[in-house]
């Protein structure tokens, strides 16, 4: 189906999925290789030029490696001396495998009410989404209450390392001023059954909005076991291979503490306040159980995770090799960090080195002007709906704005239906976002700059 053109109309819910459609037909795959060029230029340049379009002047910035595009642009607010809000937005998307997709990943595809391809939730949606309520702003002369900075970064997928973190140390000047920020992952609604008047009665269903407080830490784990190499028809004491899937064999059956966070407390107990099913604190993973397509999310906030995602050796199937490495992806939750790492440790044992690459959680508390301000945006188009806080178990380029100081709030706002299991569309075959989805979220955002 032939992708729709951006045309010249103000309203930002009628541009926001041509703008989707667009920026999803631009390859923007990270490999994850830091010396590979980057792949996100092209995707910076459509944005730069939709940018300059309507007035602005954008800062382009290459972030540490060729093809790593970057886009920031400022709108003046009317109280300099307010903090500035930083909403942002990365461009990068991990792979997909078109043979497995039911549409070309990178076709943009607009078909049966959906937005489809890689990054239609991870998270061009909300480029998408930004780049119309700036362009809308723009347009319309608007004035905001304080400075807005918009940025289009490149590299989240791979830690933002060669993107939102390389900004933060080398260009911090385009975010000065700057004390609070939106992106992803929240603002999508739940839905909930309501409490019941009459128990002979089906409950009237509750919609609620989780609004991202908090992530977990992120560290990426290299095993190495080392050995003497020879043929592989002698006799081994000291394969390397065994050594190392002995030591992931044991981290893949441990459990590390369940462990009850601020974020995930005060997320179960207005579940229990909406539902009117009560949340016994000592028994938390029952009330994640009731949470249906949520619980996956919501229970891998409950406990530090470890899991292993590449193990590589050997050379030749005659040959003991002298070196096994394995890949580990961890993820403690906030506070959890040195506690976490002498466990891990313990689980491995003895014959096994181990090199981190880590980025620390971040944490903000659920409350102040810009909560309110998003709490009424979201109820001018959901009237009644409600916000929650809670932790996400993945990470965001909030872990780089955060050495600046910078409270981060994960709202990129999203009305879905009831039986979308949209946490399997992360990173998943069939990537898609619902058109009414996304044209509901380029109204609350508009609603949101106009007012914070």
């Amino acid at each position: 189906m032939p992708k729709p053109g951006v045309g010249a109309g103000t309203d930002p819910a009628a541009e926001v999925v041509a703008l989707a459609s667009e920026l999803i037909a631009i390859d923007t795959t990270n490999l994850g290789d830091p010396d590979l060029p980057g792949t996100e230029q092209p995707a910076a340049e459509y944005v730069a030029a939709k940018l300059a379009e309507v007035g602005y002047e954008p800062t382009y910035v290459e972030s540490g490696a060729r093809g790593r595009g970057n886009v920031v642009v400022r709108l003046p607010g009317a109280d300099p001396s307010r903090g500035a809000l930083l909403v942002h937005g990365h461009l990068d998307v991990v792979p997909a495998d078109a043979s497995d997709w039911t549409v070309h990943p990178f076709s943009g595809e607009v078909s049966g009410g959906h937005v489809w391809g890689r990054g239609a939730v991870d998270m061009k949606g909300m480029v998408a989404m930004t780049l119309a309520v700036a362009r809308r702003l723009r347009r319309d002369g608007v004035v905001p209450p304080r400075d807005l900075v918009f940025a289009f970064l490149a590299d989240e997928e791979a830690g933002g390392l060669l993107g939102a973190r390389w900004l933060v140390e080398h260009r911090p000047e385009l975010f000065e001023g700057v004390t609070e920020a939106i992106g992803e992952v929240g603002g999508f609604s739940v839905t909930l059954p309501g409490r019941r008047a009459d128990p002979s009665t089906p409950a009237d269903p509750v919609r609620a909005y989780l609004v991202e407080i908090a992530e977990k830490g992120s560290m990426l784990l290299r095993l190495t076991a080392r050995g003497t190499a020879g043929h592989g028809a002698m006799l081994h004491e000291d394969n390397p291979i065994v050594t190392l899937a002995a030591a992931v064999t044991r981290l893949a059956a441990h459990r590390f503490p369940l462990v009850l966070t601020d974020p995930v407390r005060a997320l179960l107990a207005g579940v229990a306040e909406l539902t009117g099913v009560p949340f016994d604190e000592r028994d938390p993973q029952a009330a994640v159980d009731r949470l249906g397509t949520l619980a996956r999310l919501v229970g891998a906030s409950l406990r530090d995770t470890a899991n292993v995602t590449r193990f590589d050796a050997g050379y030749r199937a005659n040959v003991v090799p002298s070196v096994a490495t394995a890949t580990v992806d961890c993820r403690p939750l906030p506070g959890r960090e040195q506690a976490f790492a002498r466990e891990l440790a313990e689980v491995i044992g003895p014959g096994v080195d181990a090199v981190w690459r880590a980025l620390p959680p971040v944490h903000t508390s659920f409350d102040g002007a810009l909560v309110t301000a998003m709490a009424r945006a979201i109820d001018g188009e959901d009237p009644g709906a409600r916000l929650l806080p809670y932790l996400l178990p993945a990470s965001t380029d909030a872990k780089s704005f955060a050495r600046l100081g910078i409270r981060h709030f994960g709202f990129a706002p999203l009305r879905l239906p009831p039986d979308l299991d949209f946490t399997t569309l992360f990173h998943g075959v069939d990537e898609r976002v619902p058109v009414d989805a996304l044209t509901f979220g380029a109204r609350v955002l508009d609603r949101l700059l106009r007012g914070c």
